[in-house]
Parts: structure tokens; C-alpha cells; sequence
């Protein structure tokens, strides 16, 4: 795999938990791995086909100057961020190096280093109460204001009789195609605060609600957790994921059946 890598960037700046800390700057340092292809670049030697580290370091210098966090972590994401959202990047390992950390203690170093790698995924969205497109609607505009996620495809709004016996009213249904490089649980969370913000209540399984997304694929990966399995367990057995999956993502292969979406 292809990576740019940038060693040793260092920045003055005002990042700790301490009064003094964000009153005086200390040095921060920067090491970079950043994942991304180049083949074209080399191939035609054309600076623009690839990521130009020069403007990647003016963007973490900006990042770690206009900024003022109590954490090297916070740091570390927000640099994470900047890039991800900046560069065509497919993944990236980020370190942030604190030499002059104020403990009374011998040390050469300290830090924290960052990994993220981007995905594909593909949601299943759902509404069976109130303004249902209304929520959609807002469900995909949240979606892509979430930092770490970019829309890139949204099938059309199906009408679906409910499943699960539960619900009373029929729902309207879509599929999502996201590209993110939130870990699959942090995902999971950032769909929780979605469906929340829609006045999504979990008072009965299967039942009518204002909001519902699930995540049925996440890349290729398997995904076995007391909280998320991915792939969505029964999607091959849900109409209201196939019909707008098959949409969006026809020729996407199931990891567990080695199917194509159009197959089922």
C-alpha cells in the first residue's frame, strides 16, 4: 500500500490541562502515515494525482495553532480529522508527540498515535410514525453533517408493510451507501444520537418508531458484538433492505455468502 509519510513536523503551540499550558506555548511533534494512491502520480509525475505533504503539514499546523485542547488525544483526533476531511486518503496513522509535558520526572517522550482506515458501508433507514420522509429526510441530513461520514448514495423511498408482527403501521424505507472512517461501534453510536435526535423511543422491539437505522454492511468486514453484528443478520430476509439495497449497491458481495445484493 501506497503511503505518504511525514516524520518530525513540529509545532508551538497551546495544548494542556494546565493554566500555564495554554498561556505558553511548548512543542508539539507530529509523525504522519498517510495511505493513498499515488501509482498515477509516479507514473506521470503529476504533483496533483497525489497528496501534496507540504499542504498536508499546513493543514496540521493550522489544526494544532487555532486550536486549544486540555488532551493530546482531542489533539490527535482533530488532526485526524482535518486530513481525512481534506485529502483523498483511504487510511492514515497519526502521532502526537508532547516532549516538554510538564511531570517531574526523566523522560524522552511522550504521545499518542491515532489510527483510521475509510470504509464503505451501507445503512437500512426507516420511519413508520409522523412526517416518515420528513425523517428520512433528516436522518440523511444528520448522516452527513457527522463528522468521519459522506453520503455518497441514497436509494429512493419505498412504502413497506411492518415487519416482526409488532408495528402497526406500515413504514417507508431506504438504503444509505456512506463511506466513514468511524470505527464500526463509534458508528453505532453517532446512528444512536441520530435516531434520539428524531424521538426515536426503544420502548418495544419491533415496534413503531419515528426513526430506525441499521448498519447491514460495514466494508467486508464480520462484525460479532453483544451489540452490532454486520452483516445485519437478517437482511436476506428483508424486502424493505433488499428492494433499495439492490438500488444503490447491485453488484455489492455479501462477506458471509460471497453473494451479490442483485442475487438475493
Amino acid at each position: 500500500m501506497n503511503a505518504v509519510k511525514i516524520r518530525g513536523l513540529e509545532i508551538n503551540a497551546r495544548h494542556g490541562v494546565y493554566g500555564f499550558e495554554k498561556s505558553s506555548p511548548q512543542l508539539f511533534v507530529i509523525d504522519a502515515d498517510l495511505y493513498t494512491d499515488f501509482y498515477s502520480a509516479a507514473k506521470n509525475d503529476d504533483l496533483s494525482a497525489t497528496v501534496n505533504y507540504s499542504e498536508v503539514c499546513n493543514a496540521l499546523i493550522k489544526t494544532v495553532m487555532e486550536n486549544t485542547f486540555n488532551l493530546i488525544e482531542t489533539l490527535a483526533y482533530a488532526c485526524v480529522n482535518a486530513l481525512m476531511d481534506g485529502f483523498p486518503l483511504t487510511s492514515l496513522s497519526l502521532t502526537v508527540y508532547k516532549p516538554e509535558a510538564p511531570m517531574k520526572i526523566k523522560f524522552s517522550n511522550v504521545g499518542v498515535t491515532v489510527a483510521v482506515e475509510r470504509e464503505r458501508a451501507f445503512l437500512s433507514i426507516g420511519s413508520s410514525v409522523g412526517d416518515k420522509k420528513g425523517y428520512l429526510d433528516k436522518a440523511v441530513k444528520l448522516l452527513g453533517e457527522t463528522q468521519g461520514i459522506t453520503v455518497k448514495k441514497v436509494s429512493s423511498y419505498i412504502e413497506t408493510e411492518p415487519y416482526g408482527g409488532v408495528a402497526e403501521n406500515k413504514f417507508l424505507n431506504c438504503a444509505a451507501e456512506i463511506s466513514t472512517y468511524l470505527p464500526p461501534l463509534k458508528l453505532l453510536e453517532e446512528i444512536h444520537r441520530i435516531e434520539a435526535e428524531c424521538g426515536r423511543e426503544r420502548l418495544v422491539r419491533w415496534g413503531d418508531r419515528t426513526l430506525d437505522i441499521d448498519i447491514i454492511f460495514y466494508g467486508q468486514k464480520i462484525i460479532r458484538e453483544d451489540t452490532l453484528s454486520v452483516p445485519h443478520p437478517e437482511y436476506a430476509e428483508r424486502d424493505f433492505v433488499l428492494v433499495p439495497l439492490k438500488e444503490i449497491a447491485p453488484e455489492f458481495v455479501c462477506p458471509l455468502t460471497f453473494k451479490k445484493i442483485n442475487s438475493f
